[in-house]
Parts: C-alpha cells; sequence; structure tokens
C-alpha cells in the first residue's frame, strides 16, 4: 500500500470516528433535552382532588390536599363530619344511631338533627337559612358556615375543579413570594403533570423541601412543587383571625386532693362508713361505689346513703359518688353511643347528686371499647354542663397510657372535667402471665409523666393502692417450652399482707429500683410472692406526686391501708 492510499484510509477512519462521536453526542444532547425540557402534561384535576360527582369538592386543609371530599347543596358546602372531628374541631359529635349532632358550648349543649334549619342551645330553638347537618350514605356533612360559628376557621371556595381552602390552624407559617412565573407541579421533577401555573408576586406557604424544589401551598388551594429557584426567600408570617375561643369552666379546690375510695357493693355496706372513716386523717374527698348502670337503657341503681353523705360534711369531707361500668347490668358501650341514653344517664347522675347534696361525680368506666370512644368522650362533655351548673365536681379514673387505652382521649377529657385521675396501680394484675408488683416506682412515674402529655398537672389526680397482690407459683411437670409451675394469686391489703409475711418468718427486703419491699417464703412445695405496699412504698409514690406538682392524691381503696398510712399521706398533702 502506497503513502497516498494509506493517507485516504486514515482519513476515512477519522472521520468515522468523528461521524460516530457526533451521533452519540447528538443522542445524548437529545436525551438531555428530552429529560430536562418541562413536560406541559396537565393534571387531571378531578382526580387530583377525588372528584366523582357534580355534588363532590377537593377540600385542601392547611397545607395539606385531603382524601376526603367535600359536598356541595345548594350552592354551600358542607364538610364531613368524621374530617371535622379528626382535623378541625374534635367537640363536634354525630349520633349515627339517632341522627342528631352535638355540640357542647360552655354551660350549654347545642343539638340539631339530619335535615334541619333549626338547632336548639339548651331548649332554645334557633334557625338558619340553611339545612345545616345532611346525610349521604353512611356519611354526615356539616354545613361549614355552622362548623364556623364555633370554629376559629377561615374558609375559601374555588372553580374549576370546585375545591374549598381551609385555615382552622394560626401562627408563625413559612411563606415565600413566587419570583418568576413557574408551573406547579403534583410531584418534584420537571416531567410531572402540571397543576397550575403560580403568578409572579403571589404567596404560596413552603410546606418542605424535596432536593432542588419546594412543596408549597398557593393562594387558590393546590398543594404541590416548584423549582426553589422560583420562589424568593421564605420568611414567616404570623397568620392570625378575629376570634374567641371558649372558655369551658372548671372547678378548681384551693387544697391538694386526698381522697380514697369507699367500695359499696350492697346497702348495707354502707353501715360499715363510720368506722371506717374514724381512722382517717386529713381526708378531703371520698368517692363511694354507689351508682351502677341498672340497665342498657341509661337509668342507673343507687345505693347512696344520706346518713353518709351527711356524717362524711360534718367531718369537712366532700362527697364524690362513683358511677362504674363493671358491677351494674348495664353496658356503657351501648348506653354512650345513644344520645337520648346518654342524656338520661347524665340527668339521673345529677339528679341523684342534687337530692342528696353530694359534692361531686367520680367516673370510673373501664370496659369502654374503642369503636365506642366518640360516645364516651361527648358522655363526659354532657355531663360536664350539668355538673357545673350545678356546682358539681366532675372527676374521671382513667388507666395509665398504653397504645390499646389511647381512645381514652385524656386532653379532651381535662377540657371538660374538674379532675383527672391516672390510676398508677394493677402493673400486675390477675391477667399477667407472671408475677409481679401491683405499682413499682418506675410504672408510677411513667403513668404520671405519660398522662401530663395530655393532662394538666393542676387537674392530675394520681391514683395509688393499698393492696398488694400474694403470687402462688406450685411446681408442675411441664413440656419443653411450656411453663414449669401453675400461678396464681389474691389481693389483700396492707395488714394482711404484712401479717403473711410475718407468719412466715420472712425479713423482707428493700427493693430501691422498685420502690418497694419484697418478701418470698415457700408452703407446702409453693413459692409465695409479695411485693408490699406500706408506709416506705407509699411514700416513694406520693414523692412523684409532689414533684410533679399534681393535684393530688386518690387512694384504693378504703379499709385496705395500715394504721400509719394516713400520717404519712398527711406530709404530702396538707
Amino acid at each position: 500500500m502506497n503513502k497516498r492510499a494509506a493517507r485516504r484510509r486514515a482519513l476515512k477512519i477519522r472521520a468515522g470516528v468523528i461521524l460516530g462521536a457526533s451521533a452519540i453526542v447528538l443522542v445524548l444532547v437529545i436525551y438531555l433535552v428530552i429529560k430536562y425540557t418541562p413536560g406541559k402534561e396537565k393534571a387531571d384535576l378531578n382526580e387530583y382532588f377525588n372528584i366523582k360527582s357534580e355534588e363532590d369538592a377537593g377540600v385542601v386543609w392547611q397545607g395539606t390536599k385531603s382524601d376526603t371530599v367535600a359536598k356541595v347543596y345548594d350552592g354551600r358546602m358542607y364538610l364531613e363530619y368524621e374530617f371535622v372531628k379528626t382535623n378541625i374541631n374534635p367537640i363536634f359529635y354525630f349520633d349515627y344511631n339517632e341522627n342528631v349532632m352535638c355540640y357542647t358550648l360552655p354551660g350549654n349543649l347545642v343539638t340539631v338533627e339530619v335535615g334541619s334549619k333549626d338547632y336548639y342551645i339548651s331548649k332554645n330553638k334557633n334557625s338558619e337559612e340553611y339545612t345545616i347537618l345532611k346525610t349521604d350514605g353512611p356519611s354526615a356533612y356539616i354545613a361549614i358556615d355552622f362548623i364556623q360559628k364555633y370554629t376559629n376557621l377561615e374558609y375559601k371556595v374555588f372553580d374549576n375543579p370546585k375545591r374549598v381552602l381551609i385555615t382552622s390552624q394560626w401562627g408563625e407559617t413559612p411563606m415565600a413570594e413566587i419570583r418568576r412565573v413557574d408551573a406547579v407541579r403534583k410531584l418534584a421533577g420537571v416531567k410531572s403533570p402540571i397543576l397550575t401555573q403560580a403568578v409572579k408576586g403571589e404567596n404560596v406557604w413552603v410546606l418542605g423541601d424535596e432536593g432542588s424544589w419546594k412543596k408549597v401551598r398557593t393562594a387558590d388551594g393546590f398543594v404541590g412543587y416548584i423549582p426553589g429557584g422560583s420562589l424568593g426567600k421564605t420568611h414567616n408570617e404570623n397568620l392570625i383571625r378575629d376570634f374567641k375561643e371558649p372558655e369551658y369552666p372548671s372547678i378548681k379546690k384551693d387544697k391538694t386532693i386526698n381522697l380514697v375510695w369507699n367500695q359499696v357493693t350492697n346497702k348495707t355496706a354502707n353501715s360499715s362508713f363510720l368506722t371506717s372513716m374514724a381512722s382517717t386523717k386529713g381526708l378531703t374527698v371520698v368517692a363511694p361505689t354507689w351508682f351502677n348502670l341498672k340497665d342498657n337503657e341509661g337509668n342507673i341503681s343507687s345505693l347512696v346513703s344520706a346518713d353518709n353523705v351527711n356524717y362524711a360534711h360534718q367531718l369537712g369531707v366532700e362527697v364524690w359518688a362513683t358511677v362504674n361500668d363493671v358491677d351494674g347490668a348495664g353496658d356503657a358501650n351501648e348506653v354512650l353511643k345513644v344520645t337520648s341514653k346518654r342524656q338520661k344517664l347524665v340527668n339521673q347522675l345529677v339528679s341523684e347528686a342534687i337530692q342528696y347534696n353530694i359534692d361531686g361525680i367520680n367516673v370510673d368506666f373501664e370496659l369502654i371499647k374503642e369503636a365506642n370512644a366518640d360516645g364516651y368522650i361527648q358522655f363526659i362533655r354532657e355531663l360536664s354542663v350539668k355538673t357545673h351548673n350545678n356546682g358539681i365536681v366532675l372527676s374521671v379514673d382513667n388507666y395509665p397510657p398504653m397504645s390499646f387505652n389511647l381512645f381514652y382521649n385524656r386532653t379532651q377529657q381535662a377540657k371538660f372535667a374538674d379532675y383527672v385521675v391516672v390510676m398508677a396501680y394493677d402493673e400486675h394484675n390477675k391477667q399477667s402471665e407472671e408475677a409481679g408488683s401491683v405499682a413499682s416506682i418506675g410504672y408510677v412515674k411513667n403513668s404520671v409523666e405519660n398522662t401530663l402529655k395530655e393532662v394538666p398537672a393542676e387537674k392530675l389526680i394520681m391514683g395509688i393502692p393499698f393492696y398488694t397482690r400474694v403470687w402462688k407459683e406450685t411446681p408442675k411437670t411441664a413440656g419443653e417450652g411450656e411453663k414449669k409451675y401453675d400461678l396464681s394469686v389474691v389481693s389483700v391489703g396492707m395488714n394482711e399482707a404484712r401479717k403473711r409475711v410475718e407468719t412466715n418468718g420472712v425479713t423482707p427486703e428493700w427493693k430501691a429500683d422498685l420502690g418497694q419491699y419484697y418478701a418470698e417464703y415457700v408452703v407446702g412445695g409453693s413459692t409465695y410472692k409479695i411485693w408490699l405496699e406500706e408506709e416506705k412504698s407509699i411514700e416513694e409514690k406520693l414523692k412523684v406526686m409532689k414533684e410533679a406538682g399534681l393535684a393530688g392524691v386518690g387512694s384504693w381503696k378504703l379499709g385496705l391501708e395500715a394504721d400509719g398510712i394516713w400520717d404519712t399521706i398527711l406530709k404530702y398533702v396538707n
């Protein structure tokens, strides 16, 4: 091959390489153009707002686009009840059984029936120009104008598509001004469908960051994403609305509460009251378990002793009669979910209190199911209206907060009741699979600390036990993985527990980590274990009450205490 031919060949190869490289560059450029050129596809706004019928309207609340839709009836906007209760105003209550809505005001109860323009504040009739409450299948809808009467809420309605923008939380809000016209997209990315075009100079709520994109809520109710460069500097604006929140009344005693429950299961049990009270010191409240549910219609059975009320008052002790859902024939779950039954129960309790000069009602409903949580809280609200109007103290007993009982809603209880009790005991009980303390100091502290997340200290009463449990472990032949003993347990008072320990010649050992004495002995091949409650363990618990600045202490129950307990308690409640 001569030099000229070799040169031609080299040129062809070079040209091919250049052409190939150019093709690659061209493909890369086309790819980059396609990838980074903003898409022009517009989002399906009906799908975005979950609109499926002409009556539907999208809902944007604060900075959230809700999956729940509003309804438009006769040109007026209605919000779904469950959405209102969960997000906007939890005091609205709808009874699906009797199709009536209730709203609790300070000293009054608002009621309205489905399909009506009329509503009642107590017995006084009022009217609106619109239907206040409607139903659509299993759902109830409240006119937003009626909600606004009782809620610090603003709303704006927009068309194409129909949607409502709601603000009900106020204060410092991150905002930014649109610096240049740009698309607000459904997701963070130039190819995501366009929700709307941001208007230059418009202020948007800034909800968060996603890379170089900002999540925003526009003034006309779209929640989406915009490039960060299209926004000015984020700043806080203090959003306020002229609205006076209602102040719910509360009765507060000017001394530390020292309460004891007096278990009364029949009329005869009242006869021991004078003897039991004679040994107490510094009591401010006694809570006899006088009321039970008689049936599922809202009627109560009463064991009230007028003599015992008078005797307590002579001692300077208030009487807060307890109503429970354990000892009676009725099921609170069936009563409280029906407005007429619930109000019958309220009226009977308050009537008994007035008739017998009882100072307070103590609610001890321990068998409420989560499905009936709303009816339970509404019962507390409605009872509070009647008790406060008659100068009667309302207190409510509660388990320590656990994941399975949070529906008892101590926050709402504290808003309406005068005192909330945390029963900081039964750490180990008859259902437990292993022996243990009734109320170790760690359990008590956790019970108080967790309850204080929902209840102000000045309203919280700490419940403590005057009893302990004697556990019996009896060896048995067990297969692999099975327990090697049978477990049984009995509950005893302080003196009985101390007697059992002394009788068996055991010296209890102080367990600092539990804040209790522990005793163990063997009889007939079975091992007995007792975590004692006595003066020192009770004092450790009272220190928790004092350090947390609680309203007081409540003890279960009268008659189970050791002789020196009242002197111990008196050091912390005087």
